[in-house]
């Protein structure tokens, strides 16, 4: 069977997730699905018309189970790596429970798919190189835990997930403190989660190694300059983590990683994202 990763925690506001995403498009009523007569049952199969990394089967059971009637049962796994053609999952149940959960369903395995299969994809990229790829806050708004669940399943790590979980200090952070010192000592007194800053240039990750942040994060540093940071984090004790972001394609990935930075950021795996090309064939 295909290749799969671990599947990581279920975000808490799934279901909160799923109930919004219904009262937006159900509304006050179905008006189309309610043209068939009630208690009639239906089965559906869904299929995907292009290579994938399945994600998102628990949105999608959860659209049913709220809207309740229908039963699925899935022929692939969660994270599963799928061939065009491949049948994911079949339906069976009250028909217009069915047709109305229908998009919504499709619109969260879909884009959650996506996001899985880009993450794969630059995982795979850089394999073998020790380096690790990470997600950014570039989400769509509202489904960041989705998002970020997605990145996951997909073999990427989770950078920090908002503002309250994490110190990221950068250019206009350092204008206000004074210097990339003073905003590191600040972070230091203020907070115990870990202390991130940004840099851009190497005079700038001097400054920022002498001052022990916990990662440092190399802004659109060249190849040239992304080595001879690492030099300096390992002449300096290597305690500092260092992390490239700025450019990062599939075409330059590996080149990066292989500089030795221990993380890349992607914000490309959750923006820019083509939804997985499903499709859902019912029959009464």
């Amino acid at each position: 069977m295909a290749e799969t990763r671990s599947t990581p925690r279920l975000p808490a506001d799934l279901q909160e997730q799923v109930a919004r995403a219904l009262r937006e498009d159900v509304g006050g009523g179905d008006a189309t699905a309610n043209l068939v007569p009630a208690g009639r049952n239906a089965e559906a199969t869904v299929v995907t018309r292009e290579p994938a990394v399945i994600c998102g089967q628990p949105w999608f059971d959860a659209t049913f189970t709220q809207l309740g009637g229908v039963t699925v049962a899935w022929m692939v796994r969660e994270g599963e790596r799928v061939a065009a053609g491949t049948t994911l999952c079949t339906l069976q149940g009250e028909a217009r429970a069915v047709l109305t959960g229908e998009r919504t369903a499709l619109n969260f395995l879909q884009l959650l798919s996506a996001t899985a299969t880009a993450a794969r994809r630059f995982v795979d990229a850089v394999a073998g190189t020790g380096c690790e790829i990470l997600d950014t806050r570039k989400t769509i708004p509202g489904l960041r835990t989705a998002q970020k669940y997605a990145t996951a399943v997909g073999g990427a790590r989770n950078h920090r997930m908002g503002l309250y979980d994490a110190v990221l200090i950068k250019e206009n952070h350092i204008a206000a403190a004074g210097s990339i010192a003073a905003a590191i000592a600040a972070a230091r007194r203020t907070t115990k989660v870990t202390v991130e800053v940004e840099v851009e240039s190497l005079e700038e990750l001097k400054q920022a190694l002498a001052a022990h942040p916990d990662i440092v994060l190399l802004d659109d540093f060249t190849l040239d300059d992304l080595r001879a940071a690492v030099a300096l984090s390992r002449a300096a004790g290597g305690a500092v983590k260092l992390e490239a972001s700025g450019g990062i394609h599939l075409g330059n990935v590996r080149e990066i990683a292989a500089t030795g930075v221990d993380f890349i950021s992607v914000g490309s795996l959750t923006k820019h994202i083509q939804a997985v090309d499903l499709s859902m064939r019912i029959r009464a």
